[in-house]
């Protein structure tokens, strides 16, 4: 079981046109509107890749109806902690030539009840697969969420003898890397921010790895864009980066996503080495493909994993 864990939700609405003129009327092609935040990504990547996935997360109001309505539709279970505050609704533009520009609402306030509610949820549900379940903990904090609400739930998540994978920033991961998370999963800007090394290559990425550990992380992985995936087992073990195809991408929104999920499908099928990063890069090039963040084919990872090259740092 892959336990996907949403702190701050959101109903992603994709608009493609052909060009966006700031300060003007702009007519979009086509819309579609999806449950989004990270940990839906997730899920839905894994629920791709014929996993059994369970959807947990804040939601509230109208918006966060439709958020449930749709992860249902998808056959992904879900369990709910309803907020009294509206969950946000995101906007994403692709324009024709690939460009992507995004616009973000901020979270909906949660209180302290509903933040004590979802705690109890996520102690339930790992009890019910305690030793058996991954928990990929993703996504920014809520207004109203304590900084150390990741790092709870990490430190639940192993009471439970489960694993618990982590893509957050700022002070929710530097609170959280206390709690060993088994793996953390930051972008460049993110590690950049977080360890104060500019990240101008793999060698780089080892160094911000390393403090990550020294912080810690029991396994590091930092997604590096269009250079490819940095990973390290242990801080013993060796450093790997996968250096994915290049594809014609549709947008790279929730790419990270997708690998975070490919990470954890890895895991349950005992891939190690070469072959554990390399199947989680396909899963992030993949996304470059879909149709919507997150709605990966699993047919296509097939096809790129052979084409990831992996190299021994």
């Amino acid at each position: 079981m892959i336990i996907c864990v949403s702190a701050n939700p959101a109903l992603d609405r994709r608009l493609r046109l052909g060009r966006l003129h700031a300060g003007a009327v702009n007519r979009a092609t086509s819309v579609c509107a999806m449950t989004g935040g990270k940990a839906a990504h997730v899920a839905m990547a894994a629920a791709a890749l014929g996993e059994r996935v369970t959807w947990v997360g804040f939601l509230g109001g109208s918006t966060g109806e439709e958020c449930e309505r749709g992860l249902v539709s998808l056959g992904i279970p879900v369990a709910v902690v309803k907020t009294a505050a509206e969950t946000r609704m995101n906007m994403e533009i692709v324009e024709a030539d690939g460009t992507v520009t995004e616009v973000l609402e901020p979270g909906g306030h949660v209180s302290e009840g509903e933040v004590e509610r979802m705690l109890s949820l996520c102690r339930d549900l790992f009890t019910e697969y305690r030793g058996a379940a991954q928990v990929a903990l993703s996504g920014s904090l809520p207004p109203g969420a304590p900084a150390d609400f990741y790092a709870q739930l990490v430190h639940l998540v192993h009471a439970h003898g489960c694993r618990a994978l982590l893509d957050t920033s700022g002070e929710a991961l530097r609170a959280a890397l206390g709690e060993s998370p088994d793996l953390v999963k930051p972008n460049r800007d993110e590690a950049e921010a977080l360890t104060g090394v500019p990240l101008d290559g793999a060698r780089a990425a080892a160094e911000a790895a390393r403090l990550l550990f020294e912080a810690g992380a029991r396994g590091v992985a930092i997604s590096l864009g269009a250079e490819g995936m940095f990973w390290q087992a242990t801080r013993d073990s060796a450093p790997f980066v996968a250096r994915p195809p290049r594809v014609e991408a549709r947008s790279a929104v929730g790419c990270g996503d997708a690998s975070l999920a490919g990470f954890a499908v890895a895991h349950r099928r005992g891939l190690s080495g070469r072959e554990f990063v390399r199947f989680a890069a396909a899963c992030g090039t993949a996304n470059c493909l879909a149709d919507a963040p997150g709605m990966i084919d699993a047919r296509q990872v097939e096809r790129l994993v052979p084409q990831a090259a992996v190299e021994s740092l």
